[in-house]
């Protein structure tokens, strides 16, 4: 991202989270209460989060220190939130509008506060005969004898101290009943009544995200013909991995029940397509480390993300040789023995060399000398070029980068802007998967795009 597209993303991202939170103070606040003390406490708390999650963009890229992710990612949480309480406030609203609306159409009266308390029905209909309406706007009735005959002289009096609704006079003569008072209170009522519940609902969709984040990930099991496969390694299994983001939450706890859970499968092979880490080879590599405890007949490979970068792509790729994990940097390896094999095809990341970054992905370097006749699999971190690959040669892609949208409404942004978002997809006898992720990046939140251990079993 240049200078040029960075400024205008800050600018962009900074006006919308000042927006949001300006409206969320009104609502949650400045709307809930006249007490000073009460607004003033929302508005430091809205501000000193908006300050945070505007800087958390730019601090996070300038000063990549360990330290700062950890505070960026509890100001990341809060950016979930915040999203949800839109939400939920958005919802509360529309159902207020389609109920008043429902109510109108029905033609039921409106219920208006008397000074006395007790409320009082007003419609067009409803003026009694014989009275006399007010010409000029003001907030008066006017009682007629058979009026205080029939209602009573109480009733009478208390209808017109109470004078609740104004009437207008038309051109032409024609009168219109203007609108009802304003229930102050009826207002704050409902207002506290929609803060509430938006808290509420957005709290409880915001636990069970991150329940799910931090839970263990569950396990897809995959079946994909792969072109040109030997008979003797149908059945061949893989074990997919993709974006753990091992950084300062996702720490060794996460990655021994990884490690685990993996092992249970009993993998022919472990693939790890990518954004690995979010810190520095010292800070991370005692988590990272797990991976050498992975088990399988052919061993645990590698390819950069466009996470790694940002972190040294080249100390990640040294440690994590030294950690028996196999980085596959724009070459190919020979998966098998003399009499079955298929090729293990690997690329660096399809954005590096946008970024500035001296390697990028090259499909041709890693193609080179390679058998196209061959069965092949291909590892690379984004989806962005697989029709390509697949004319190529290559039999099956497997990717990550877009953690499927990772929480609603984002789920749903992938899938607008990727073509290919999550999940299996076919070209003729092509294939690519494309996994939601093994961990999470930003938000430690996970709603509608649970985390997951891709099984791929090959066949024939």
């Amino acid at each position: 991202m240049d200078t040029a597209r960075f400024i205008l993303f800050a600018l962009v991202t900074g006006i919308a989270t000042v927006a949001v939170h300006v409206y969320l103070y009104r609502r949650l606040f400045a709307a809930t209460s006249e007490h000073r003390a009460w607004r003033r406490v929302g508005m430091g708390v809205m501000t000193v989060l908006g300050t945070l999650l505007v800087l958390s963009w730019s601090v996070t890229r300038f000063l990549p220190m360990d330290s700062t992710f950890a505070v960026a990612t509890a100001v990341w949480t809060w950016m979930g939130m915040a999203i949800y309480l839109l939400l939920a406030l958005g919802v509360l609203g529309a159902v207020r509008k389609v109920a008043a609306r429902m109510q109108r159409t029905r033609g039921e009266p409106t219920a208006v506060e008397l000074r006395g308390g007790e409320p009082a029905s007003m419609s067009h209909r409803s003026t009694h005969a014989g009275g006399t309406l007010a010409a000029t706007g003001t907030e008066s009735v006017s009682v007629t004898p058979e009026a205080l005959a029939t209602s009573g002289h109480g009733a009478a009096a208390t209808h017109a101290e109470a004078a609740p609704v104004a009437m207008a006079e038309r051109p032409g003569g024609a009168t219109s009943e203007a609108p009802a008072p304003v229930d102050v209170e009826r207002r704050r009522f409902l207002a506290r009544a929609a803060a509430g519940g938006a808290v509420l609902a957005a709290g409880g969709v915001t636990g069970f995200g991150m329940w799910s984040a931090f839970h263990p990930p569950v396990v897809n099991e995959v079946a994909v013909k792969l072109p040109g496969l030997p008979k003797a390694l149908d059945g061949f299994s893989i074990v997919h991995l993709s974006d753990i983001h091992v950084g300062p939450v996702i720490r060794r706890r996460f990655m021994d029940e990884l490690v685990r859970r993996c092992n249970a499968l009993r993998p022919d092979l472990v693939c790890i397509t990518g954004d690995l880490v979010d810190g520095h080879v010292a800070s991370l590599a005692p988590a990272v480390s797990a991976l050498s405890e992975l088990k399988s007949r052919h061993g645990t490979y590698f390819v950069t993300g466009n996470h790694e970068y940002y972190w040294s792509d080249a100390a990640w790729a040294e440690a994590l040789e030294r950690m028996d994990v196999h980085v596959l940097r724009n070459r190919h390896v020979r998966i098998g023995d003399t009499a079955a094999s298929f090729d293990l095809v690997g690329v660096d990341d399809w954005s590096a060399g946008k970024m500035g970054f001296s390697q990028g992905y090259d499909l041709a370097a890693a193609t080179a000398g390679r058998d196209s006749e061959r069965a092949s699999v291909l590892l690379a971190h984004q989806p962005s070029n697989w029709k390509v690959a697949a004319r190529e040669g290559m039999g099956l892609q497997l990717s990550g980068h877009t953690h499927g949208g990772q929480f609603f409404p984002f789920t749903l942004a992938v899938s607008a802007i990727w073509e290919h978002d999550a999940g299996l997809f076919h070209e003729g006898d092509r294939h690519l998967y494309v996994s939601r992720g093994t961990g999470f990046w930003g938000p430690p939140l996970r709603v509608g795009a649970p985390p997951e251990i891709v099984r791929v079993t090959l066949l024939a």
